[in-house]
């Protein structure tokens, strides 16, 4: 059974910067999509940015592009998250998710599987 461990929220000011990791164990990331996905308060789901779910190629969400890198180490099976700039709006739990290929992009219940989430909150 798979298993998906964040690490790396916190309380930052706006214009800060932070690194979410995500370690994952009892599968190989290359069989899958690994994404992150936010909730802000109130919100329901969205896709901030993904490794190899389209066509190979890294996706980010328009509201944080060039902002936020997603990167991933196949050999320590960790997902990263690296967050600068960050405004009050990307105020949220992040969770990491894999989803195995093909997966539906987006398709949120499709996912395998799902980190316990780590909270963002940005503010002064």
């Amino acid at each position: 059974e798979g298993q998906l461990v964040e690490s790396g929220g916190g309380l930052v000011q706006p214009g800060g910067s932070l690194k979410l990791s995500c370690v994952g164990s009892g599968f190989t990331f290359d069989d899958y999509a690994m994404t992150g996905v936010r909730q802000a308060p109130g919100e329901g789901l969205e896709g901030v940015s993904t490794v190899t779910c389209s066509g190979g190629r890294t996706y980010y969400a328009e509201s944080i592009k060039g902002r936020f890198t997603i990167s991933v180490d196949n050999a320590k099976n960790t997902l990263y998250l690296q967050m600068n700039s960050l405004k009050s709006d990307d105020t949220a739990v992040y969770y990491c998710t894999a989803g195995r290929l093909p997966v539906a992009c987006g398709d949120w219940n499709s996912y395998d599987y799902w980190g316990q989430g780590t909270q963002v909150t940005v503010s002064e």
